[in-house]
């Protein structure tokens, strides 16, 4: 695993919005007294969804200073997990699954859309809309290959497809998650090539 550090630029000051607040609340309530550190993973996720997808040190230590815990335990947290961004993203962060069954269904032809339409890895765009990374398996490997934007899955890509969904997104136009063939869910491909009946050969 490559070494995570912040960002070198940081904001001063985090402060969760109202909302955000009662949510963190709410989740510290689930559990019991002196048991407040439980809701660490959760709260450094919703700290990052407010900051535009991206952890900076105010809110780890906001975090921190919320559950009691010392900042290290919370900066030791944020920096083990890759789902926690230590730098600013774009405004539709893509991370791109790299491992085999994406690789063997066409991710490299997807890594390639997406240097030629964002640019290189962990760069945002000059607009600010996109950036992207690869990332190990995301767990949709029926329907690789498949990229996770924001939070959303959107799976059985082309070049073709991929193309339009960005552009989709940067036009400001709906685009639908999931399966951008109109598959359902990971049902196969053309027809049915095993569960045809419902007693298998010889199970009478």
């Amino acid at each position: 695993m490559s070494v995570r550090r912040l960002a070198e630029k940081q904001p001063e000051s985090f402060e969760f919005t109202p909302q955000n607040k009662a949510w963190l609340e709410k989740q510290i309530a689930k559990y019991p007294d002196g048991r407040q550190a439980s809701a660490v993973v959760p709260a450094l996720w919703q700290a990052q969804k407010q900051n535009d997808y991206w952890l900076p040190r105010a809110a780890i230590e906001k975090v921190a200073d919320t559950l009691g815990m010392p900042h290290i335990r919370v900066l030791e947290i944020a920096t083990f997990y890759t789902m926690f961004n230590l730098e600013p993203v774009g405004k539709f962060y893509v991370q791109l699954c790299g491992t085999t069954p994406c690789m063997l269904r066409g991710s490299d032809d997807i890594i390639k859309v997406l240097e030629r339409k964002v640019g290189p890895q962990r760069q945002v765009r000059v607009d600010g809309l996109f950036s992207w990374a690869e990332v190990e398996c995301l767990g949709a490997c029926c329907n690789a290959p498949m990229v996770q934007i924001n939070d959303d899955y959107y799976e059985d890509l082309t070049p073709e497809n991929f193309e339009k969904l960005l552009d989709d997104l940067a036009a400001g136009r709906s685009v639908k998650t999931g399966s951008q063939t109109g598959r359902s869910g990971s049902e196969p491909e053309g027809v049915l090539t095993s569960l045809t009946s419902l007693y298998g050969e010889g199970s009478k």
